[in-house]
């Protein structure tokens, strides 16, 4: 049974150095997962890779079936998930192409199918969320990070927008008034259903852009694909020191 898991966002459909060694489609109560689970060695550690957006990158962040992937990858076996996400940069030293281990959230989607615990049940559940990305998986990233000379910041809140456009510029000032740091779409309920379903995980968050109102200008593609090319370059050095440890 392999106990780790990289999920992949925007920019990470496919994970450089990664040797996949076999391909599952796994069937779950909830659909099918965004694509194959791919099983495989990063630097001689087996893990699963799974492309959140689907492979070819087809899938928007409101349309991803969050249960499909996390229930597949719980009868998979694995433990714990690292999560790569691309986000925009709301606080001052969120810069484009910086890497973030984000240790909180706040979460604006509406419609996902948000939790496992909702029919046929035995009682009502209530997990605890204090703190929605496992301690011991950020530590293990960071020094990750530390090991190998990467400066990649500890710490931030993490917004959860609907998608799939981006913001507006007062929208960002509103999640800027509540304390969000960073702005993603993808964070929530991926992070709820694996407290759900007991499993660790922790968000690899790769500022792509500055958010709306923050810099001059229209958001670009370009602007985006640039930056995440150099945060992807920091990311495939964190990630062999990440499974190395």
């Amino acid at each position: 049974m392999t106990q780790m898991a990289i999920i992949g966002g925007t920019g990470l459909t496919r994970l450089p150095d990664f040797t996949v060694v076999r391909r599952a489609l796994v069937s779950t109560p909830y659909g099918n997962p965004s694509a194959e689970l791919l099983i495989g060695r990063l630097h001689e550690q087996e893990l699963i890779f799974l492309a959140r957006h689907g492979d070819p990158h087809v899938l928007p962040p409101h349309r991803i079936n969050y249960r499909a992937n996390i229930s597949a990858l719980k009868q998979m076996g694995v433990a714990s998930i690292l999560a790569v996400a691309a986000v925009g940069g709301i606080r001052a030293d969120m810069v484009p192409g910086k890497i973030a281990i984000p240790d909180q959230l706040i979460d604006y989607t509406y419609g996902r199918a948000h939790t496992f615990f909702e029919d046929h049940l035995d009682h009502v559940t209530h997990i605890d969320f204090t703190r929605p990305y496992s301690p011991w998986l950020r530590d293990k990233l960071l020094n990750a990070a530390r090991v190998a000379g990467i400066d990649v910041i500890d710490g931030g809140v993490y917004g959860c927008t609907q998608g799939p456009r981006l913001e507006t510029a007062a929208e960002i000032r509103r999640l800027e008034r509540d304390g969000c740091d960073l702005v993603g779409m993808t964070g929530m309920p991926e992070a709820a259903l694996a407290r759900e379903a007991g499993m660790d995980y922790a968000c690899c968050a790769v500022v792509a852009n500055w958010a709306a109102g923050k810099a001059a200008g229209e958001i670009t593609m370009a602007e985006i694909e640039a930056n995440l090319a150099k945060g992807m370059a920091d990311l495939t050095v964190l990630l062999r020191h990440w499974v190395q440890a």
